[in-house]
Order: structure tokens, then C-alpha cells, then sequence
């Protein structure tokens, strides 16, 4: 197994203050005591509990002539307040980058501000965050519980709104949050306040969960950024396990990993993760020790049984016989050479009559030889195997793409055969997503990379997503070098949101805006385009630095507007249906999603005090188009014009 753990695994800065203050005022024979778990790591808490500190619920705990320590997530300001009012002797071990919080909510509660917070409400560090807000503060723990807040205060996108967030909080959510902020809150102040560690340790950790099939996340279990740490593993690593101890490891999942990632929360101390690693390192030599000497055994008892049965390596044989069952071979000798069907191909769903034929010369490995009925067993597998092996190994070198059958869909990914050699490929890099089923997989045909070998166990690890991921790589520079505004693609819609539809144009993905789908106004995508459906689109918009691709849908020629200009010119004499009516005048229906006015004054010769005297909604009239300014999208309609044209033409 190979093991790689992030380099941003352990503790950040702001904890190992903390740590730091404890520990130097242990060393000087102080008597501690922290407000709340310093940290929240329970193994570093029990040992400072172990060396005399004890944690006070409130001021009111500590005793004559000890020293207090505030945690490191910070605390209200009241609470601060009291310390300072009760004459404690006390040292401040709030984080650095909690305290910078404090004072941006405090700021700006002075000036009426409403303070959002993203982050968990319970959490010690929002509680302190909070304890600072002296004006209308709301905490959302992530984008979906930010709608709520919004639904439910309406009055955000008028006042002046401060956001911050808690410095552990999920990277991806708070973007997340902010688009929905920004198209909210008109008047809204951002504040970066996610601690840089977290963003390095939270992106590291989805890098490495996705290239590992087991991953393993250290820290406490009550830890908002360790279970933060392990949520991002698990969505790309499904093998994903936190642990506070090297007790706690999944011993059964390790036998089984090809590649580990171990990263850490950043309250977990770095003899912890040293103690894991160790552990690992053992349980893997031990496994190791166990195949080795199993293997042993295995070949000794085979030169065993080669002597037993007088075998003599490899021959060369001739195809004499195709059965269902078996292969029959002439080796040049007075025994009649047999190959049976699993010892002719690695692959179980192979069919006989397509791997030889009478006639075809075979490299063969006599596996045991019974001259009482005249008959050698013999395997063309395990030769076809080393060749396969040699081959496999250079492929690793030299970065070549191979292809294999998938035989086996087994826990944590795929098994595929190729030149008579399995290779396992871990389900985090057997598709192009992560969500796609392996099971698909299964009995196809693929191309990947092999991208670890271990000869002495004769195993390999493959990659079918690095396959895919170049070929994904050449189709778009292939479509950047190509590609210019109003081209036109045929495209398979992917996927629908709320605001439009991904459209795969070969290879590469753009996007319809919701707008962009139709003429007239629609709630959803899906009124228009399904996942899997074929459309014509074209380039509207391109960003190459962004990667990104705006495509257009609706046509031209479908404007209802255009539709208007050409069959309906002012002059037009045409029914219409009454759809509304104000005590100016009538709105009537022209074509779907186009409505002209009938003022008071064109609806009748005679005076007309109202329109409802003499309309009604779903009457049908005929009228005259006299006016139609396009730019304002604006349509004068005339009863009265058309009873003049009559009246003129009698």
C-alpha cells in the first residue's frame, strides 16, 4: 500500500497557541484552568487534565491564585467582560483570526449593521461571534439553511448587510452562499473570514480523497473542521473513515487499499497522526509477512507437485481439437496435450471458439503430466499472464494507454483483465464522475492507464478517469482553437438546474441560460429540453480564461416580435382576444405573449366612459394595429379604425 498523507494534516496556527499557552503555563507550576475544552481534542484534553487543568463552565469556577485560559475558539464578550470585572488573573488564548471576527461584527452592530454568520449556531466559536453582535445578527449553516433566512427576513435586501464566516466553515458552501447573496442584498459587505489553513486543508484533502481508495481523517469527532474534513473526503473517496485514535483503524478496509491518503483536523496534535501512521505501517508489514510466506508455501508445494507429476516447463503445441470444454494439442509427444477452457484465457466470459482455432501453434505450460492415461495438462494463461505482466509494466513506465475487459465489480472499485493480467481500478478513478455506477462497467471493454505496479505481488492499479480526462483535455483545445461566436453545434443536454441546461457539444460542456431557451417566459428548463435530448445550439458568448461557454437555443425566426413585424405590419386589420381591462383602455392578445392596447378612446365612435361598459376579459374583436414602437416593445390597437375603413369603403 502506498501512503500519502497532506501536507497540511495537524494543527494550525491558532491551536498550537493555544496548546503553547497551556503547556508553558504548566511548565512554570501554575495551577490552570481553561474556559470550556481548550481545543477540541479529546486526547490533548485528557492529557492536560492528567497534568492538573481542569475546565471551568464559567469565571465563577476558578479558583483563588490559578490562571485562566481562554479556548482557543474564542468566548462572548460579556463573558470577557466578566473576567476582567471579577480581577482574574488570565491569558487570552482566542485564535488570531476569531479575534479579527470579534471585531468586524463589532463594528459594524455599532452601525446598525444586520451581521449574518455562516456557521454552525451551536459551535463555541460562532457562540462567541455572536456574543459580540449588539444589532440583528442570523447564523446559516450552509447555502440550503441560507435560503431559509432569507425567506424568512425579507427585509435583507434593504439594509446594510455585514457577512462573515466561521474560520473553519465549508469553502464550497460559502461561495455558494455568497452568488446568493449578491443577487439578494444591494447594499452587502463581505468579510473573507474562513482561515487560510482551512481553504488549504479543506482542497488538499478533496485532491487527495479523490486519488486514494481508502482515506482516513484524524481528529476529534466533535471537531466542526474535522467532520467538515471528512464530509469533503467521503464525497470523493467512499472508503472513508474518522478516527481520533490509531485504535479506531479499519484494520479489515486496510487489507484491502491500494493507495491511503491520511489527512488531519486542525486540532489534532501531530503524535497522534504519527502514532496512526505507525500503527498503519505495522498492520501492513504484518499483512505483507502473511502473503509472503503464503506465497512461499504455495511455491513450494507447486515444485512439489511439478516433480510428483513429472513436469519439464514449457512446450509448444498445435491446435487439434476445438470442444466446448477444452482444447487438445499435439506437443510432439506420445501424451495428448490438454488445455482446458480456464487455462486457455483470464477471461471468464471468453468463449472458446474465439480464442483458437485447429490448427493455431500455442505456447503452453505443462502443469502436470498422468502417463497412465496418456494426457499432459497444460496452461497457455500463465504464459499469456508474464507476457501480460512484462507489458503491463512498461505500460506503467512508460505512460501508455491499455485496454481490458471488466470482469469483476468488487467493493471499493473494478477488476479488469488485460493481455491475462487483473488490475484493479479503485471506483474513485473507474469514471468520468463519481457518481456514475461501476456496475455499468461490467463485461465492457476499457481503456486506462496503469499507474502503480507491485511486482513482488504481482499487482497493478489502473485509472480509467486519467484516460478520460486527456482524452476530455485534447477535445478542448481541440474546440478553443476552433471555436468562435454564432458557430453552431448539435448537442446532448446533460443535466438541468433551476437556471439553465448543460449541453455536451463534443466533449466539452457549455451552458443555456434559462433565458436563452425559449421566447416566452418559463419557470424550468425541463418545459423545454430533457436530460438526454439532441439540440442545435450555437456560441453566444465565450471566456477562455474561465473555460466557460454561453450557447444559445431559442431562433431568431421564433422572435415572437419578428413574427409581429413581418405578418403584422401597422395597417394589419386582425381579431384579437380581450385579456384585460383598466379604465384606460382594454389589453388584447395578438399572438402568444404579445398584447396591444385598445385606449378608451379607440374602442367606439361614441363616448366611452369605461371599458367595461363595453368590453369583457375573453371577447373576441377585431381591431387595427396603428402603432408599434419595437424598442419599448409597445402596441397601439384601434376598434374604432376599423369601423372607419369600413365605413369609408361603403
Amino acid at each position: 500500500m502506498k501512503i500519502t498523507v497532506a501536507k497540511s494534516a495537524g494543527l494550525c496556527f491558532g491551536v498550537n497557541r493555544a496548546i503553547n499557552i497551556v503547556e508553558e503555563l504548566l511548565d512554570e507550576g501554575k495551577s490552570v484552568f481553561t474556559l470550556g475544552p481548550i481545543i477540541h481534542n479529546p486526547q490533548k484534553v485528557r492529557e492536560f487534565e492528567e497534568r492538573g487543568v481542569k475546565i471551568a463552565r464559567t469565571p465563577q469556577d476558578v479558583d483563588e491564585n490559578s490562571v485562566l485560559v481562554i479556548r482557543a475558539h474564542g468566548i462572548p464578550r460579556s463573558a470577557e467582560n466578566e473576567i476582567k470585572s471579577m480581577n482574574l488573573d488570565y491569558r487570552d488564548a482566542t485564535c488570531p483570526f476569531v479575534k479579527k471576527i470579534h471585531n468586524i461584527v463589532l463594528q459594524h452592530s455599532k452601525l446598525c449593521d444586520i451581521i449574518l454568520i455562516a456557521g454552525n449556531r451551536n459551535h463555541p466559536e460562532v457562540q462567541g461571534i455572536i456574543g459580540y453582535c449588539s444589532s440583528e445578527y442570523h447564523t446559516f449553516s450552509d447555502s440550503e439553511d441560507l435560503e431559509r433566512v432569507l425567506k424568512e427576513n425579507p427585509h435583507l435586501n434593504e439594509k446594510s448587510v455585514c457577512v462573515v464566516a466561521q474560520t473553519t466553515f465549508d469553502v464550497a458552501e460559502w461561495k455558494k452562499s455568497l452568488e446568493k447573496l449578491k443577487k439578494l442584498c444591494t447594499n452587502l459587505k463581505i468579510y473573507g473570514t474562513i482561515c487560510n489553513a482551512t481553504s488549504v486543508r479543506q482542497s488538499e484533502a478533496e485532491i487527495l480523497a479523490s486519488q486514494s481508495d481508502l482515506m482516513l481523517v484524524i481528529g476529534g469527532k466533535h471537531s466542526s473542521n474535522t467532520n467538515k474534513l471528512f464530509h469533503i473526503c467521503k464525497s470523493k473517496c467512499e472508503e472513508t473513515y474518522l478516527i481520533e485514535t490509531a485504535d479506531e483503524l479499519p484494520k479489515s478496509a486496510l487489507k484491502k487499499a491500494c493507495r491511503a491518503g491520511v489527512t488531519a483536523g486542525a486540532s489534532t496534535p501531530a503524535s497522534i497522526i504519527k502514532e496512526v501512521l505507525q500503527t498503519m505501517t505495522e498492520e501492513i508489514k504484518e499483512e505483507m509477512k502473511k502473503v509472503e510466506e503464503g506465497e512461499e508455501n504455495f511455491k513450494e508445494l507447486l515444485e512439489e507437485s511439478l516433480k510428483t507429476y513429472n513436469t519439464d516447463g514449457r512446450v509448444k503445441g498445435v491446435v487439434v481439437e476445438v470442444t466446448p470444454t477444452e482444447v487438445r494439442v499435439d506437443v510432439g509427444r506420445k501424451q495428448t496435450g490438454i488445455v482446458p477452457l480456464d487455462e486457455l484465457s483470464s477471461d471468464p466470459n471468453a468463449k472458446i471458439e474465439d480464442l483458437v482455432k485447429v490448427g493455431d501453434e500455442l505456447d503452453l505450460k505443462i502443469m502436470k503430466t498422468n502417463d497412465q492415461e496418456g494426457t499432459i495438462l497444460l496452461s497457455k494463461r500463465i504464459i499469456d499472464s508474464q507476457k501480460g505482466w512484462d507489458e503491463i509494466v512498461k505500460a506503467c513506465e512508460e505512460k501508455t494507454v491499455v485496454t481490458g475487459v471488466v470482469t469483476e465489480v468488487v467493493k471499493g472499485g473494478v477488476i479488469a483483465v488485460s493481455n491475462g493480467v487483473k488490475v484493479f481500478i479503485p471506483k474513485s478513478l473507474a469514471t468520468a464522475r463519481k457518481d456514475d455506477d461501476v456496475n455499468e462497467l461490467l463485461k465492457q471493454e476499457v481503456s486506462f492507464q496503469v499507474i502503480e505496479t507491485t511486482p513482488q505481488r504481482r499487482r497493478a492499479v489502473g485509472s480509467v478517469r486519467a484516460v478520460l480526462n486527456e482524452e476530455r483535455r485534447k477535445k478542448a483545445d481541440e474546440f478553443w482553437a476552433d471555436a468562435e461566436v454564432g458557430k453552431k453545434y448539435t448537442g446532448i443536454v446533460k443535466s438541468l438546474t433551476s437556471y439553465g441546461a448543460f449541453v455536451d457539444i463534443g466533449g466539452i460542456d457549455g451552458m443555456v441560460h434559462i433565458s436563452e431557451l425559449s421566447w416566452n417566459r418559463i419557470k424550468h428548463p425541463s418545459e423545454v429540453v430533457n436530460v438526454g435530448d439532441e439540440i442545435e445550439v450555437y456560441i453566444k458568448a465565450l471566456d477562455a480564461e474561465k473555460g466557460k461557454i454561453s450557447l444559445g437555443y431559442k431562433k431568431a425566426e421564433d422572435n415572437p416580435w419578428e413574427i409581429l413585424r413581418t405578418k403584422y405590419p401597422v395597417g394589419t386589420v386582425c381579431e384579437v382576444e380581450i385579456v384585460g381591462l383598466t379604465p384606460f383602455g382594454a389589453f388584447a392578445n395578438i399572438l402568444p405573449h404579445i398584447d396591444g392596447l385598445i385606449h378608451v378612446s379607440q374602442i367606439s365612435d361614441e363616448r366611452v366612459e369605461k371599458p367595461q361598459d363595453v368590453l369583457s376579459v375573453g371577447q373576441k374583436v377585431t381591431v387595427k394595429i396603428t402603432a408599434v414602437d419595437f424598442d419599448k416593445r409597445r402596441i397601439s390597437l384601434s376598434m374604432k379604425a376599423v369601423n372607419e375603413t369600413e365605413e369609408s369603403a361603403e
